[in-house]
């Protein structure tokens, strides 16, 4: 998997993709269909395929607290997509020059810097400054310059549209199997177990704590979880939010993940949290005795869930 970062980067191998266009958060079933066409089509024209994105996304731009929490950082969006077979990924950095990007200056870059051989797009793609480019844009610029211009259309699973919004709706819910219907994989967060305040092993329940390195999370409260870890798999109780009992302020949402009948050290680890269950919402309490006492529930409900589903 190549990432390229910004046009200055963009050497003559890269040219002549096929390629698509968008965010990709979660890389669900809607856009899984979306990639299998670009691939398929790479193949056909003995080309590469290549995902054309945005970082920040645009609307983390405009408002990062307010914007929709993301399903996948950055690197876990490249690992999915190189599993299925993406070659490159092209990243435009968004910010104030490109806010202004015309769809015409937007075409151009598709034409004379990458030099498209085709494009997939979703049925409401829309691009450039005011969102003024859509697909029929697009279409007249592959018919001028030779490249062909595909519209794919949305899925649905169960008669519900495959979205990153409706997959951000299910798990606000706590419904994870939906979550996972529509994204094609369980929900999971990746990230590197780093040293906290090592309360929870104060408190007699360690926790492995895991930087979200987001704003706002697409879940948060008290989970059922498996973490695999080198290959390894292990149960346990997931906690994401901003610890309101322990921390005055308001900092970026973290995950602490307490594992169930684990020993060696995680630090340093890079590990993958697997949620299965909503168990509560976070919640402040009245000292550090009171959440000493809801851990040890948590603990006992989430055993308890792997009792059952595991049966």
């Amino acid at each position: 998997m190549k990432i390229i970062r910004g046009l200055i980067n963009v050497k003559e191998e890269h040219r002549g993709s096929v390629a698509t266009i968008g965010n990709f958060d979660g890389v669900h079933l809607g856009h899984q269909k979306i990639l299998a066409e670009v691939t398929a089509k790479a193949r056909e024209l003995n080309a590469r395929s290549m995902l054309i994105c945005f970082e920040p996304q645009p609307k983390e731009f405009f408002d990062v607290y307010n914007a929709p929490a993301r399903l996948t950082r950055f690197r876990e969006k490249v690992q999915l997509l190189e599993a299925l077979g993406i070659d490159q990924v092209y990243c435009v950095r968004f910010d104030a020059k490109a806010r202004k990007m015309t769809a015409d200056e937007f075409v151009r870059i598709l034409i004379d810097d990458l030099m498209i051989s085709a494009l997939f797009v979703g049925d409401d793609f829309r691009f450039g400054q005011d969102r003024s480019g859509d697909y029929a844009r697009l279409l007249k610029a592959g018919q001028e310059h030779g490249f062909s211009v595909h519209n794919m259309y949305t899925i649905a699973v169960e008669d519900t549209r495959v979205s990153s919004t409706r997959i951000r709706q299910s798990l606000a819910q706590g419904d994870f199997e939906l979550a996972e219907r529509l994204l094609g994989h369980p929900y999971s967060i990746t990230g590197k177990v780093i040293y906290g305040r090592q309360l929870g092993r104060t408190l007699g329940v360690p926790t492995a704590n895991i930087q979200l390195h987001r704003y706002v999370a697409p879940i948060s409260g008290v989970y059922a979880c498996e973490m695999s870890i080198d290959g390894r798999q292990a149960k346990g109780v997931a906690n994401v939010g901003v610890r309101p009992t322990i921390d005055d302020k308001t900092p970026k949402p973290i995950l602490e993940v307490h594992l169930f009948d684990f020993e060696g050290s995680l630090y340093g680890k890079t590990v993958k949290v697997i949620f299965r269950h909503k168990i509560r919402e976070e919640k402040k309490f009245d000292g550090l005795d009171q959440l000493k006492a809801a851990i040890g529930n948590d603990i006992q409900a989430s055993r308890q869930f792997f009792e059952v589903n595991d049966a």
